[in-house]
């Protein structure tokens, strides 16, 4: 049987002090046509990155000043938020010219020496594609309203209901339906004496997809932006594109109530099954990606992608995908690790989640899972799971196959699906990080007087709280210098953590072991090996999380496991139950929270894993010929 020393030896001889610096021989060559599943990507939020001009707004040019620093964490690409002209009543959701970079955030020349830029460094840039409405300041709207030729049924337009009480006061709205920034979906134009419908704020008017020429007028944004040298779009709202038609009396029907609030002005008062998910909607998916592959056949570049936030049921979402006849988008988002868990799941609710989405994947060639652990929408992991939970979250992200998704860095290996009967049948790990889930950001308080969000200022002071997106968009930590580095301004659009001082890039930099430390730790080993096909297992021992693969380090093959402990307590677990000839494992990536060290040796039946703690470990499977010095 192998001894401890003999296991040193070999651990040095392979991988030369570092377990994931070695270098690996991968068995399939990177296809270029498929980059994105082979890469890491960034998404940018531009008001909170980085303020170049002392503003107190990030803008494009901080962006450009800070690439190195995405260069540095192996970025392939980053995603921005929205960044063309807009009002600003939802930062940049609401747009009124598509065509156009917001003057706060710089120009269009800055926006290409962006560009440039990024591709020198190897980096690639996705847009943030906003086509379920506009903003009413658009050109479009305002020739709308006015009936303009042309432009009459550009946005969902309705008299509405008469009104009993009096036939020549205001009708009353067409129907039932709530906006997703509470109160009525309709809002009533003075110009055109209609009411519009508008499922988001009531100064972002709803495009009407069913009239053709709304249709080609979005692609066409699409392809100029593609012609200026943009990778893809991340797709904003899909669910909402369409809406049921008007029924023979020229009405719309209301929507049934969900049971779930007696609060008629809440978006949770009702079902929404004539607002989301229509047939339609699907349709104009796979309309876009054409687009998309139209644009890469012509010009012979890569291939560009389509990553869409969706949160309907999980078979609607899997069709998102296309079929074997049309392909859909690269990425549906897969939001149930937002959705199905919490600082209070189990390692067998982790397990249930993953497993849920895996399950329910039909079985095409092309399909890449994802998994998504946060957004700009939503609250960061160390608010929402807690802080002890960062790098184990991150662990188990990066130990699943397919696009992992926070509001920060993905990162893409090839691989294949387990449980798969066609060995062809290529899958691939693909990881994005939320801006700042790196270093472990936390969300900020911030008060209702400070509030910017229109859903919360919508909801008042005492519901804001609830509805409220601005604690995980405040400015980036940099250092700790004023304003953690962010910008140079007495004032800064939100206000910076507290913590800045003790959480910050600089900082972290420096220290032996840190969250960005073990980040980069984590993408490079998903960069230097290569796992073995069908080789992905996920197991729970009490309140354990356990994923394993196998790969192939120096011709020898190894087993990885990632390790993390949900639970509150110490447990022994036993890893020998899946690999009974393996007694001894060696210690790779370990979590802050973690006592122990790199390269020490560990048993394999007898291994202690304390409360939230998390590692990587690695055990050789070496033949008799082999260990014989």
């Amino acid at each position: 049987m192998l001894h401890f020393g003999m296991v040193i030896v070999l651990v040095v001889l392979l991988l030369g002090l570092a377990p994931f610096t070695v270098k690996s021989v991968h068995t399939k060559p990177k296809n270029d046509s498929e980059w994105w599943k082979s890469g890491i990507f960034y998404q940018i939020y531009p008001r909170s990155f980085m303020d170049s001009d002392g503003d107190g707004i990030g803008d494009l040019r901080g962006m450009t000043q800070r690439l190195e620093y995405l260069s540095r964490n192996k970025i392939t690409g980053f995603w921005l938020s929205p960044i063309f002209k807009s009002p600003m009543v939802d930062f940049g959701y609401d747009i009124s010219d598509y065509y156009s970079i917001q003057p706060e955030y710089g120009t269009l020349d800055d926006f290409q020496a962006l560009i440039r830029e990024a591709n020198e460094l190897g980096m690639e840039v996705i847009l943030d594609f906003v086509p379920n409405h506009t903003s009413d300041e658009h050109e479009w709207f305002k020739k709308s309203e006015e009936r303009v030729p042309g432009f009459e049924d550009f946005y969902i337009w309705h008299p509405g209901r008469p009104n009993p009480n009096d036939g020549t006061a205001r009708p009353l709205v067409p129907s039932n339906w709530v906006s997703f920034f509470r109160g009525s979906a309709w809002q009533w134009s003075e110009v055109r004496k209609e009411y519009y419908l508008h499922q988001f704020s009531v100064k972002q008017p709803d495009l009407n997809y069913r009239n053709p020429a709304v249709v080609e007028a979005m692609k066409g944004v699409m392809r100029y932006w593609l012609g200026r040298g943009v990778a893809g779009y991340r797709i904003d709202a899909v669910p909402t594109l369409f809406e049921v038609t008007t029924d023979a009396d020229g009405q719309y029907p209301d929507e049934p109530l969900s049971g779930n609030t007696d609060d008629p002005e809440d978006p949770g008062y009702l079902v929404h099954i004539y607002t989301q998910d229509q047939n339609e909607t699907l349709d104009m998916l796979y309309q876009w990606r054409a687009v998309m592959d139209e644009f890469t056949q012509q010009y012979g570049v890569r291939e560009r992608i389509i990553l869409a936030e969706t949160y309907s049921p999980i078979d609607i979402v899997m069709k998102y995908y296309g079929n074997d006849t049309v392909p859909g988008a690269q990425i549906p988002f897969n939001f149930h690790f937002i959705t199905d868990l919490s600082r209070d799941s189990s390692a067998k609710d982790f397990e249930r989640t993953i497993n849920y989405w895996i399950d329910h994947m039909p079985a095409m060639e092309t399909i890449v899972p994802n998994w998504v652990l946060g957004n700009h929408d939503q609250h960061r992991v160390a608010s929402r799971f807690g802080e002890d939970m960062i790098d184990a979250m991150n662990m188990i992200m990066f130990s699943l196959p397919g696009v992992s998704v926070t509001y920060n860095v993905r990162i893409c290996i090839f691989e294949y699906m387990p449980n798969r009967s066609s060995t062809t049948e290529m899958l691939h790990f693909c990881f994005t990080f939320l801006q700042g889930e790196e270093i472990g950001m936390e969300d900020v308080w911030i008060s209702y007087n400070d509030t910017v969000d229109p859903a919360a200022c919508n909801a008042g002071p005492d519901r804001y709280q609830y509805t409220t997106r601005d604690p995980e968009r405040t400015p980036f930590q940099w250092d700790s210098t004023k304003n953690a580095g962010f910008s140079t301004g007495n004032h800064t659009w939100l206000p910076v953590s507290p913590n800045y001082t003790r959480v910050n890039v600089e900082l972290q930099q420096g220290l032996e072991r840190s969250h960005l430390n073990v980040f980069r730790k984590l993408v490079e080993m998903k960069r230097n090996l290569a796992f073995v096909p069908h080789s992905l297992g996920t197991f729970v021992q009490e309140n354990v999380l356990i994923i394993l693969q196998h790969a192939t380090i120096s011709g020898m093959q190894t087993s990885i496991y990632t390790i993390a402990n949900i639970g509150r307590h110490q447990t022994v677990i036993n890893l020998t139950i899946y690999e009974p000839s393996l007694d001894v494992g060696v210690l790779g990536i370990l979590s802050v929270t973690s006592n122990r060290h790199e390269n020490d040796l560990v048993s394999m039946k007898h291994l202690v894993v304390e409360s939230k703690e998390s590692f990587v470990l690695l055990a050789y499977h070496m033949e008799p010929e082999v260990i014989q010095i």
